[in-house]
Formats: structure tokens, C-alpha cells, sequence
């Protein structure tokens, strides 16, 4: 019964590796940086438009807590991690489609509800190697700086940042079961999940525009509030625990409908 979920697993293991490792190393060359902008942040802060501070969520920036949720999510977890997550489910289901290997995992006695959650389950691989890497290298370049950093908002802002993540991946799922070409549904999954966070920014600048941005994912994620005010936004969690379970529910229905 979990034959499926071993095997995606083991598939996540290689990229999943390069990906922690290249999200880390990049991390750390962001510590690099921190002391010039701890010494020149209200210059920073005074140079950078509007725009770019709402879309970034920066505050605080001379604190290691704004730094790490100014810079160093919105680039690392929220666009770049979000990104992949999108991309790699994007391909779970087309991809066996396109290379016939569906019609051969199908005709063993598992169900099409069964392949797609088995496939969405193999996720814990990425989940939990990004977590793990990202706090190792949070905890220990802000050590090395010397910049005390509350292990609970650590912990809380990786935490609160799963359900993102998963949102992310239910957009992948539900591309790759709905649109035939595994390169189309790949491409899709990656602009519209950095078309989703650049509309989130942007709806901010504007009263008037700003319910736009209450249909992205990254709305109902800020690493600045978490880590800078120690807001732990549980119902904002919850709102993407649903969309991704909604996502993952209209995946299912379209699978088991559509004739391959």
C-alpha cells in the first residue's frame, strides 16, 4: 500500500539534497553581509523604495530576527523553496502520463486517489531536509555573529512556513494532473506561484488593490511578524493547511475522472 510513497520518496532524496545544500550555502553568504547592513540599515531602509520593503516585509533590518525575515525568507523559503516545491510536483503525475508509466502503475490493484496522495505524501522527504538544514544554519550563523535569536520564533517561523510550502506543491499537483505536457505544467506551477508572491507585494502599495493580494499563499505567511513582533498568525496557518488540502482534494477528483 505504500510502494508508491518509498519509491517518490527515494526520487526526492538527490534533488532534495542539492537544493538544502544550495539554500544553505546561499544563507550563509547572507550572514556574510549582515554586519554592513546591521551598521548602514537606516540608510538601507531610507535608499530602498516602498515597494520593495512591502514586498520583502523588511523591518527592523539592524536586528538579526528583521534580517533573517526581510532577507533571507523572502528570497530562501518563500520564493526560491515555494518555487520548487511547485516545480517538483508539477511533474508527479504528467510526467508518468507522457512516459506511459501511469498505465503500468495502474494496473496493479491500487486506486488513482491512492497514486496521487502516495505521490503528495513523499513530500515529508523536502519538508523535513529543509527544515532541519535551514534552522542548522540559521541557528549557527547568527551564533557566530554573536546576535542572540529566540529558538521558539526559529522553530515557529519554519513551522508556520510548512503550510506554504504545501500550498505551493497543491498548485504543482493539480497542473500536472490538468495539463498534459509535464514542461507546460512545470513552467506554469514556477510562474504563477512567483507571479503570486510579486502580486502579494505589489496589492500592499495600494489601499484600493490590497484585497487582490488575500488570494496568495504568501499573505497568510510573514517571517518578519513571526520572528520581529512574535506573532504567531495559527489562523493564517490554517487558512493554507485548507487551500492545500482543497488543492490536493480537486487533484484527486480530476485524476480519477480524467481517462489517460
Amino acid at each position: 500500500m505504500t510502494a508508491i510513497l518509498r519509491v517518490e520518496s527515494r526520487k526526492l532524496v538527490r534533488g532534495t539534497v542539492i537544493l538544502t545544500g544550495l539554500l544553505v550555502v546561499l544563507s550563509a553568504f547572507f550572514f556574510v553581509v549582515f554586519p554592513s547592513i546591521q551598521e548602514e540599515a537606516e540608510l538601507f531602509e531610507e535608499v530602498y523604495p516602498d515597494y520593495l520593503l512591502t514586498l520583502l516585509g523588511i523591518e527592523e533590518l539592524h536586528t538579526i530576527e528583521g534580517f533573517i525575515g526581510g532577507y533571507i525568507f523572502p528570497f530562501i523559503w518563500i520564493l526560491l523553496a515555494g518555487i520548487y516545491f511547485a516545480y517538483v510536483c508539477a511533474g508527479m503525475i504528467a510526467r508518468d502520463i507522457r512516459t506511459r508509466r501511469m498505465d503500468l502503475t495502474l494496473s496493479n490493484p491500487v486506486s488513482r486517489e491512492s497514486v496521487v496522495l502516495q505521490k503528495v505524501a513523499a513530500l515529508w522527504v523536502p519538508v523535513v531536509a529543509l527544515n532541519v538544514g535551514m534552522m542548522a544554519v540559521l541557528f549557527a550563523g547568527a551564533a557566530a555573529l554573536g546576535e542572540p535569536i529566540d529558538l521558539v520564533s526559529l522553530a515557529m517561523v519554519h513551522l508556520l512556513g510548512v503550510p506554504y510550502l504545501l500550498v505551493c506543491a497543491g498548485i504543482g499537483i493539480l497542473l500536472s494532473v490538468v495539463v498534459d505536457r509535464v514542461e507546460t505544467a512545470q513552467t506554469t506551477a514556477l510562474v504563477l506561484v512567483f507571479a503570486l508572491w510579486l502580486v502579494d507585494g505589489l496589492s500592499q502599495m495600494n489601499p484600493d488593490f490590497e484585497w487582490i493580494g488575500d488570494i496568495t499563499p504568501s499573505r497568510y505567511y510573514d517571517p518578519s511578524a513571526i520572528l520581529v513582533r512574535e506573532e504567531y498568525a495559527l489562523i493564517d496557518a490554517t487558512i493554507l493547511l485548507v487551500t492545500f488540502l482543497v488543492l490536493v482534494g480537486v487533484a484527486v477528483l480530476a485524476f480519477v475522472r480524467r481517462d489517460i
